[in-house]
């Protein structure tokens, strides 16, 4: 009698199994980010809203792979969490890529706050970003909005850049 209970038992294991890896697998996607799509309006407040925290904003494309290279700099630090710096990612692919955007942000785990810019005519805001900006991605400014000081890269940056860069911006308060 023992062994007929053995099997019946085994596959109730299994089956919770199962149920509890998908609702890991839920769980993990759902703390991946969403991409929510903006106009520059929106990007612009980022870049002149007086706060205590240290803005990193960072602007990239899936399709850039120096920017996709850098992306895991960005969520170390998120995963930091350190109450003095905010990290915004600035997505420029197109906003109906939508859906790739968000399967790319669920793949690489992805936690940081991401907005999809739709703006297509760049030439009608990259200066507004920073006016020696050419446009090439990956691109990051940092902002101390306390003090004004501002720090824009646009060029990959390494793990060690990003945190002098914000380390810097840090001590000029």
């Amino acid at each position: 009698m023992a062994s007929r209970l053995e099997p019946v038992n085994l596959r109730f294991l299994l089956k919770m199994l199962r149920t509890l890896l998908l609702i890991f697998i839920a769980g993990s996607a759902a703390m991946a980010q969403k991409a929510e799509v903006v106009k520059f309006d929106r990007v612009e407040k980022l870049l002149t809203t007086k706060s205590d925290k240290i803005q990193v904003i960072n602007f990239w494309a899936t399709w850039c792979a120096p920017c996709v290279h850098e992306l895991p700099y960005f969520q170390n630090l998120e995963a930091r969490q350190d109450p003095s710096v905010e990290i915004t990612l600035i997505n420029l692919d197109y906003a109906d890529k939508l859906n790739k955007v968000h399967a790319f942000l669920v793949k690489k785990k992805i936690t940081s706050n991401v907005l999809l810019l739709d703006e297509i005519d760049y030439n009608t805001w990259i200066d507004r970003v920073d006016p020696s900006w050419e446009g090439a991605i990956p691109a990051t400014l940092f902002i101390n909005t306390s003090t004004g000081q501002r720090k824009f890269v646009d060029k990959e940056l390494t793990e060690s850049e990003l945190e002098l860069y914000i380390k810097t911006l840090k001590s000029s308060n």
